[in-house]
């Protein structure tokens, strides 16, 4: 611990976002660089605590070493703290950006004061080790002669290849889709994490010997039975991909749509792949409910607005369906009709957004 006393002489600072009126204009993601001698600082806040619940049960799922990291960045130590980054966490990028950070709800320091920045700087750790060249490949020292089929490539499938390989496996990742990711790819929206992201990290891992194989749709274009005769070991990592359905009247009408249905084919027309128009999601010139209240929804209103601007959002947070589809509003069934049927963050407003509360809106179509 280089300065006892950081966490009474520093308060946390977090990322700059970019003005509102550059990011609606693009779908990079909204956080403006942070200078090194800010993220220095926000190291030195870190207490080192004798029982540090920030990498306990209580915090970090992959027991991250966060003290040692956060230490070694404000002594200006990178590289040796991307080795501790590394020496737990397979994929950094992802987590600093996409993890709701438990580390921070457990960090002592948020008893009294706000917590140490430690997604901020984890993922500006690994930026930097990519920056200066410091991720290469890893090679085994010797191959086992072993063959594994790792069956999904969201980040699952991904740290075990990754880990199999380095452990002198031969690996080869199946995937259905038509590029490599799963969810990171098609479930995050690029404002969130830019696809890049995994391509640079996917460059490594092919550079370590992982094969990969797109548009192979295990049990329908492979058996597990030829998977088992090629194969000595198979990883099973293929996600959850069947959504969470709601059975309530008027489910079956048109212009409901479930959020994963909404944010691949988002994702697909950000990378440029066309979309039939006939089966093309669009908020535009639509009025739209979103059910639900995670971030999959925030993710959903984005989309929206920045796509379709104009379109009038109503949203509905944590809603009760049950009094619904048990007692439609004017004795009516089916009425709900929307552009989305979606989750969204409690609380969220925005330009155009109107959150409502405790019953099912009937939308125009």
């Amino acid at each position: 611990m280089a300065d006892p006393k950081g966490f009474l002489k520093v308060k946390q600072e977090g990322p700059k976002r970019r003005p509102v009126q550059d990011r609606i204009k693009d779908w990079k993601e909204f956080y403006e660089p942070i200078p090194e001698e800010t993220l220095k600082a926000q190291g030195s806040r870190c207490m080192d605590c004798g029982i540090p619940f920030c990498q306990s049960n209580y915090g970090c799922p992959v027991e991250n070493m966060i003290p040692d990291w956060n230490d070694l960045v404000h002594q200006g130590r990178w590289k040796d703290a991307l080795k501790m980054l590394h020496s737990t966490n397979n994929f950094p990028e992802f987590t600093g950006r996409l993890c709701p950070a438990p580390c921070e709800s457990a960090c002592v320091l948020g008893i009294i004061d706000d917590p140490v920045s430690i997604r901020v700087i984890e993922w500006n750790i690994i930026d930097r080790g990519f920056d200066e060249g410091w991720v290469t490949p890893i090679l085994p020292e010797r191959q086992t002669g072993q063959k594994v089929a790792v069956v999904g490539s969201g980040p699952a499938g991904l740290a075990a290849a990754q880990q199999l390989v380095r452990a002198g496996h031969s690996v080869t990742v199946f995937e259905k889709d038509d590029r490599i990711g799963g969810l990171l790819r098609y479930g995050i929206p690029d404002f969130k994490m830019e696809k890049w992201v995994i391509d640079r990290r996917l460059e490594q891992m092919r550079s370590e010997g992982v094969e990969f194989k797109t548009k192979v749709h295990v049990g329908k274009d492979i058996t597990a039975e030829e998977l088992r005769q090629n194969f000595d070991a198979i990883c099973l990592a293929g996600g959850a991909m069947m959504a969470r359905d709601l059975p309530v009247a008027g489910r079956e009408l048109n212009g409901i749509h479930l959020a994963m249905d909404y944010l691949t084919q988002q994702n697909k027309l950000n990378a440029g792949d066309p979309i039939d128009p006939t089966e093309r999601i669009t908020a535009k010139g639509k009025r739209v409910v979103i059910i639900g209240g995670g971030d999959t929804g925030s993710d959903c209103l984005a989309q929206f607005i920045a796509r379709a601007p104009s379109t009038s959002i109503s949203l509905n947070s944590y809603l009760n369906l049950r009094p619904y589809a048990l007692n439609p509003p004017h004795g009516r069934s089916g009425q709900c009709s929307s552009e989305a049927l979606m989750p969204m963050r409690k609380g969220a407003s925005g330009s155009g957004v109107s959150p409502l509360s405790g019953s099912l809106v009937k939308m125009a179509t």
